[in-house]
């Protein structure tokens, strides 16, 4: 199946954050939830956990990531990996505008936002 990123619209997550899904169980996908964001200087996702592992790869800017209490800056062409269960979460430390692209190994994506609950469910069939 072809995916044309550009012919899907960007959402707005939460403010200054806008995501675009490129795939998910949504269209098609079975084992894979992929997307970008665009996140303005300051905002970010806060602390959440995911049941299966995450890839968040910085394509332009610069991130503050965590997993628990460990931090590290992340750059232009790095990426970092969550291991399933872990608590993380990222912000703009820059000046600009922050382009990640992140890869969950589920067609749906499902957060449990720290503190909460209930996990938060998107891009379902």
């Amino acid at each position: 199946m072809l995916i044309d990123p550009s012919t899907i619209p960007l959402e707005e997550w939460r403010p200054g954050v806008k995501t675009r899904m490129v795939t998910s169980a949504r269209n098609g996908a079975t084992a894979l939830c992929i997307f970008e964001q665009w996140v303005d200087p300051g905002a970010g996702a806060p602390t959440h956990s995911h049941t299966v592992e995450e890839v968040l790869t910085v394509r332009a800017g610069e991130a503050e990531m965590w997993i628990e209490a460990r931090r590290i800056t992340v750059t232009a062409g790095q990426a970092l990996l969550v291991p399933a269960g872990h608590k993380h979460g990222f912000r703009n430390s820059g000046a600009t505008m922050l382009h990640v692209h992140a890869v969950l190994a589920s067609p749906v994506f499902e957060m449990l936002p720290e503190g909460a609950s209930e996990a938060t469910r998107r891009w379902e069939r």
